[in-house]
């Protein structure tokens, strides 16, 4: 039977530096809670709001994948191994630490805020050589979108473990399910951005998270028009 965990919006860390707003979903630098620190290989989901010319400064990362997606405005990325880039709603970034990088994210424009998701996803396997990568996406109505996945397909983005990235966006009133992927070994965990929805019959709205496992599939029904992100991890380092 399908075991579960529901982490309200309220429930949230939350951190405000004026110029940097953010949402922690588990424990992350000042917030603590023993009961919220990861889910599976799934290690960090921040919320985050950066003020317009602002950003994160030049900083390093080893053995860490870091996947960011953002919602709305420009982010810049530039890092110790060349790589840069800007992207916006309707774009993906990760990029593996491995070894150790350093690298900066910063708001892309001077004059609009920049609001993304920045998401830590534990590696399967440790100092690897430092890769990026970013690609454009466009996700249907009622429809479920792979953005991520564990093997490189044309589409897709590739990272150290074995996970898989999916964004949806479904009309009211429509039911679905998700296959997982790796049912022996691997749980999701969904992240709703914005809208209403009942996950194997619990209800979320907008920046509610349910993370289901021990199953091979999910039933989603969406009770207005909704939009919502699926990350399929392994519940245990192999």
């Amino acid at each position: 039977m399908a075991k579960h965990i529901i982490h309200k919006a309220d429930t949230r860390g939350y951190a405000d530096h004026d110029w940097l707003k953010s949402y922690h979903t588990f424990s992350f630098a000042g917030y603590f809670n023993p009961e919220r620190v990861h889910f599976g290989m799934l290690r960090v989901l921040n919320d985050d709001y950066v003020a317009a010319g602002m950003g994160f400064g030049a900083h390093p990362h080893e053995n860490m994948e870091i996947v960011s997606i953002p919602l709305e405005g420009k982010l810049a990325h530039k890092d110790s191994t060349g790589s840069e880039g800007i992207i916006q709603k309707g774009e993906i970034q990760f990029m593996s630490a491995g070894t150790g990088v350093t690298h900066s994210e910063m708001n892309g424009s001077a004059t609009e805020a920049v609001k993304f998701l920045q998401i830590w996803i534990i590696p399967n396997k440790m100092n690897i050589t430092p890769r990026y990568g970013q690609m454009e996406y466009a996700v249907s109505d009622n429809e479920i979108k792979t953005l991520i996945q564990p093997e490189t397909t044309e589409g897709t983005l590739r990272l150290q473990q074995n996970a898989w990235f999916k964004m949806a966006k479904f009309d009211a009133g429509k039911e679905t399910s998700i296959t997982v992927e790796d049912p022996k070994n691997n749980g999701i965990y969904l992240f709703l951005l914005n809208g209403s929805i009942e996950v194997n019959g619990n209800q979320l709205e907008t920046r509610d998270a349910i993370g289901i496992w021990e199953t091979e599939n999910v039933t989603i029904k969406t009770n207005d028009k909704s939009e919502f992100l699926v990350i399929e991890v392994p519940m245990n380092q192999n």
